[in-house]
């Protein structure tokens, strides 16, 4: 198949036939989302429970971790260029590997029986094998090495695709891409809880106790994994390049940054996707805290992408010819309500107990209204995703489209930034760590999670779901904006319109 600079043949027909080395990105691409999906969604958990950082903290370096990854791209774009992608790949999963290593090594408990003979009624109950300082400067510098190596892979991958692809194609090429996202998102969630919790093996008596830290080494496996088909089967499709320099990368972004108006929608969609990262931030501990830890926040992470595959399609087709600021509006509704049904889970058990049934299923009222309130975000993305790029791009300067749609991931550079920020604050402030409570305080909450409807929570969760309050103001302050900036902008289109006449 030709590089995406041929032009195709008038006779050429669609087909599923693409290059060797296009086959091979994708799977490569399959390993680094799972491994990212699997660490990412237990890493706050992890961050808090064996590293030592609080909540506070805990959403600073999340924050920082992965609102980077985001801006980074422009930058490790560059130097693929200059090295080839293959080198590049190479280089991305040599440090994927040793960062999720290393950040399993910094949460590695002790070589003793210290942590099984601490008494359970008391909140420590993990022996580290480093003291807590070196443990958070190891934390740092391996989230440091993951966020530099992910920062090259999308990029590459990306790239490979379109270079393996033409005219025709692309659009197929990039289905199979996304595919290979989703099939590697959904695989990292769905095994990183049997990891965190154990498993039972399969027609036997024993249950293999494992923990959060093997996550992080499944995550390192899984790009060894990446590492070692790249250096076995990839192939540069296209000569090295000398793209764009780091100034004029940056040159680019500044400019992007000091257009008020691009900036502005830029935050107001940062207001959707901030809710929507939740899945990563604050559910985790939400789920974890307010039911105990047998609950499963990693497989309820899973029900967004499953929406989103199962309804993008069909909700494309149907907003078709929906205005794009009409469609961005449904979709801030819609995030706004899911953090309401997430909140309205107190009600919910006040009314059911600990426990619902739905036919022959019974399961916690929290976990009911989490489900029900990432399927209605799953819903609000497919609404979202189709056209706030259409939208964006009518507010670049003529000329200058591609340049600033170049840095449309900007939204998800503030949305980490800011959701994962706040979102520390809102878990000390109202669903705090186990760990932090007084003793008899601690044997309570422990009592309340392993008994079930036979205890009740400590005083500190009465107010958990304010959380979600908080997040659904976010997204309904995000929708007064986009009502405002609809009215502003075209406002000044109409004068400038005349003003051209």
């Amino acid at each position: 198949m030709s590089s995406s600079s041929a032009a195709p043949l008038p006779t050429e027909r669609l087909s599923w036939h693409f290059p060797r080395t296009f086959w091979f990105a994708n799977v490569a691409e399959l390993f680094e989302r799972a491994a990212y999906y699997g660490m990412f969604i237990a890493l706050t958990l992890y961050l808090t429970d064996r590293i030592g950082f609080d909540d506070v903290w805990t959403g600073y370096v999340g924050a920082a971790f992965a609102s980077v990854l985001y801006l980074l791209p422009t930058f490790s774009g560059i130097l693929a260029d200059h090295i080839g992608f293959r080198a590049a790949l190479m280089l991305a999963f040599a440090l994927l590997a040793a960062g999720y290593s290393l950040l399993g090594v910094a949460g590695l408990p002790a070589p003793t029986d210290a942590a099984a003979a601490t008494a359970t009624t008391t909140p420590v109950a993990f022996a580290p094998l480093f003291a807590e300082p070196i443990r958070k400067l190891l934390a740092v510098v391996a989230l440091g090495l993951a966020m530099f190596g992910g920062s090259i892979i999308k990029p590459v991958i990306t790239g490979t695709v379109a270079q393996c692809s033409n005219e025709v194609t692309r659009a197929r090429a990039f289905s199979i891409f996304y595919a290979m996202v989703n099939i590697g998102s959904f695989t990292g969630k769905s095994i990183a809880k049997p990891l965190r919790t154990g498993f039972k093996i399969p027609n036997t008596d024993l249950h293999l106790t494992l923990g959060l830290e093997y996550i992080n080494f499944y995550a390192a496996t899984m790009a060894l994994l990446g590492f070692v088909l790249v250096c076995v089967a990839y192939r540069n499709v296209a000569e090295r390049s000398a793209g764009k320099t780091v100034h004029q990368a940056a040159a680019g972004l500044l400019k992007v940054l000091s257009n008020g108006r691009f900036m502005a929608l830029i935050l107001i969609v940062a207001g959707f996707w901030s809710i929507q990262h939740q899945l990563y931030a604050t559910m985790p501990k939400y789920i974890i805290r307010l039911i105990g830890p047998s609950a499963s926040p990693e497989w309820l992470a899973n029900v967004n992408p499953l929406v989103v595959v199962l309804c993008v399609v069909p909700i494309t087709h149907f907003v078709r010819r929906f205005l794009a600021v009409n469609t961005i509006a449904i979709a801030l509704t819609m995030i706004t309500v899911s953090a309401l049904t997430v909140s309205f889970s107190s009600v919910v058990q006040a009314r059911t107990g600990n426990t619902i049934h739905l036919g022959s299923v019974a399961m916690h009222p929290i976990t009911l209204m989490v489900i029900l309130g990432i399927g209605i975000q799953g819903l609000a993305e497919c609404f979202l995703s189709p056209k706030f790029l259409e939208y964006a791009s009518r507010q670049a300067p003529p000329g200058e489209t591609g340049l600033y749609m170049g840095y449309s991931h900007l939204t998800s550079f503030f949305a980490y930034f800011f959701g994962f920020g706040i979102s520390g604050w809102l878990l000390k402030s109202f669903c705090p760590d186990p760990a932090t409570l007084p003793p008899d305080v601690y044997a309570q909450w422990q009592a309340a999670t392993t008994t079930g409807a036979t205890a009740g929570l400590p005083a500190q969760y009465a107010h958990a779901h304010y959380i979600w309050y908080i997040f659904a103001a976010i997204g309904f302050s995000a929708l007064l904006a986009l009502l405002v900036f609809k009215y502003v902008t075209a406002k000044l289109d109409r004068q400038r319109g005349a003003a051209a006449t």
